[in-house]
């Protein structure tokens, strides 16, 4: 399984409360602020912004929140200026993680980041050190219960998709990300849905982790989680399941 599939599978179901919702609604709101200031509010013209708006939506967002993130972007509000920033680093035993951040304030985001990795045994490298081990990709989970293999594959593949991969209870569907959108609709409509569907960062390889350190390496991706200026943490890092679901 990898790494990125079980951060989000542990990533879901922490978000049950009402205090990572709010976490969550925060981090969409940036997303979709920079994604119109970037290139424009209309969602039908910008890829960007439609798939932050799609993914507000998932997390039921109320679409007054969304509008008013869209003018904040275009201008048409009165907003923060969020600039965007990639770090990289190495957790406990190794492991990669590469983190996608929007802040108002850089050195406050680098304080934070570096303390965090302090804490949990691992260290904040220099841009690049682990980047080229991550590669971008269009990816959904289809639980196993919800379809067979031999289906999905024929409406993923005839849908554009790269790869059906199956992982522990559910399928994992990858996309090269201009495919994203063309399968993203053959599987809307399947007669089955997908749990999870996002333009992501994939490992190309994964690092194992036990004991201690798997331990540690959670605690590491929870804190980055949770830190206001981080949107997104990819990690190679392959925890036991049992762990996973503590």
């Amino acid at each position: 399984m990898s790494g990125h599939s079980k951060w989000s599978t542990i990533k879901h179901k922490k978000a049950a409360t009402d205090a990572k919702r709010g976490k969550i609604f925060t981090k969409l709101i940036k997303e979709i602020t920079v994604a119109a200031r970037m290139g424009g509010g209309d969602p039908d013209a910008n890829p960007r912004l439609r798939t932050a708006v799609a993914a507000a939506r998932a997390e039921n967002m109320p679409n007054n929140n969304i509008d008013r993130a869209i003018k904040k972007g275009t201008g048409e509000l009165e907003g923060v200026n969020y600039e965007e920033s990639t770090f990289e680093g190495y957790g406990p035993g190794g492991a990669a993680v590469l983190i996608e951040s929007l802040s108002d304030n850089k050195n406050r985001t680098v304080a934070d980041i570096r303390h965090i990795f302090s804490k949990n045994g691992g260290n904040l490298g220099e841009n690049g050190c682990v980047g080229w081990m991550f590669e971008q990709k269009g990816y959904f989970v289809v639980a196993q219960s919800a379809t067979d293999e031999e289906t999905l594959m024929e409406i993923a593949l005839e849908g554009g998709a790269e790869d059906v991969r199956e992982d522990g209870t559910n399928f994992e569907v990858i996309t090269d990300p201009e495919d994203f959108e063309a399968v993203k609709a053959a599987l809307k409509e399947a007669p089955f849905d997908y749990e999870a569907a996002e333009v992501t960062m994939l490992p190309q390889n994964t690092t194992n982790l036990k004991g201690k350190q798997a331990e540690q390496m959670i605690r590491l991706m929870e804190m980055l989680d949770d830190c206001d200026d981080v949107q997104k943490v990819y990690t190679n890092a392959d925890i036991p399941d049992a762990l996973m679901e503590v």
